[in-house]
């Protein structure tokens, strides 16, 4: 059950992927020919903002393909890190990108251009609705990291592009054409600030550190609350994709039968899942002190030591 609804999710956020695709496109071939013909350097910014969503989307819509694909004997997690991936090198390069519009507005604003103010307004406006829309799409069809930086690329694009119209006004009102250079550099800004929590958060997943919002010490301390349970260390939280956490964890508990610590052993899993979205745990149950944090040796009473078989004894019985 659980597989087919993850199947069906895939499917309807390609679709919407799919359906971006495409209007990006369109939008993006308008942008240039009304930036040249109007001479704003804000439009071609906004074309090259669009055409890294373009590729935003492309990569997101690559990485559901891939992110549905079984696990394999060579792939035991299948390929969930795909869309991490693909999120990584879609913040990247809107780094790159918001570093080129700084560029060539510094260098407009030095030598301002005659800008068309009226088809700046018109293709902005048009632009806002279509941004928006997809925008609406890909927040309604998931929340993973990669659906994520691809709805950052449309909100930045419908944010920007509403500035792009209110500049167009400003520049019909006083005639000032650096404006349009200083929107240019205001979008660059909005495009670097979105891209930097995407590029920190990606690599927080590939570094295996613990997930975005979770915390550690209160993971440990819901899992020590649990009945049974007296102590739990060489705790470890990571995420195999952007909305997958797994566990591993040595908890020790009493000396008691296996059915008695199989039901202790459910408590856990049950807490984590619940309460951190936990689901996919390794957790070695320990009935003795264990000497070394890392390395767990079972301690051997000093009477049983006493009692135990030399190995002088082990091979007289074999004879």
């Amino acid at each position: 059950m659980h597989a087919h609804g993850g199947h069906g999710h895939s499917h309807g956020t390609g679709r919407v992927l799919r359906i971006s695709l495409a209007v990006t496109l369109l939008y993006v071939v308008l942008l240039v020919v009304a930036g040249i013909r109007a001479h704003s350097l804000a439009l071609l910014s906004e074309a090259g903002h669009n055409l890294s969503d373009f590729l935003a989307l492309l990569l997101s819509l690559v990485a559901v393909f891939l992110e549905g694909r079984p696990p394999s004997a060579t792939k035991t997690y299948g390929y969930r890190r795909a869309g991490v991936l693909a999120a990584l090198v879609n913040s990247v390069s809107l780094v790159l990108v918001s570093f080129l519009i700084f560029y060539e507005a510094f260098q407009r604003i030095q030598h301002p251009e005659h800008v068309r103010a009226g088809v700046m307004i018109g293709v902005a406006a048009a632009g806002v609705v279509i941004n928006g829309v997809i925008a609406l799409l890909l927040w309604r069809s998931g929340r993973d990291v990669n659906v994520r930086s691809a709805l950052l690329h449309e909100v930045g694009d419908t944010l920007s592009t509403a500035a792009v119209i209110a500049g167009g006004f400003a520049i019909l009102w006083t005639g000032q054409y650096w404006i349009d250079a200083a929107l240019s550099f205001g979008i660059g800004a909005l495009i670097l600030w979105s891209s930097i929590g995407i590029v920190r958060e990606t690599l927080n997943i590939l570094l295996e550190g613990t997930p975005r919002g979770m915390s550690l010490e209160a993971v440990e301390s819901a899992m020590r609350k649990i009945a049974g349970v007296s102590d739990v260390h060489d705790l470890h939280v990571w995420s195999i994709g952007s909305e997958n956490h797994a566990l591993s964890a040595h908890v020790k508990i009493a000396d008691m039968a296996t059915s008695e610590s199989d039901t202790i052993l459910r408590e856990i899993n049950e807490k984590l899942g619940r309460g951190f979205g936990i689901h996919h745990t390794t957790i070695q149950l320990e009935h003795v002190v264990c000497e070394t944090p890392h390395s767990c040796v079972i301690a051997v009473p000093d009477d049983e030591r006493e009692h135990a078989p030399s190995d002088h004894d082990r091979r007289d019985h074999a004879h």
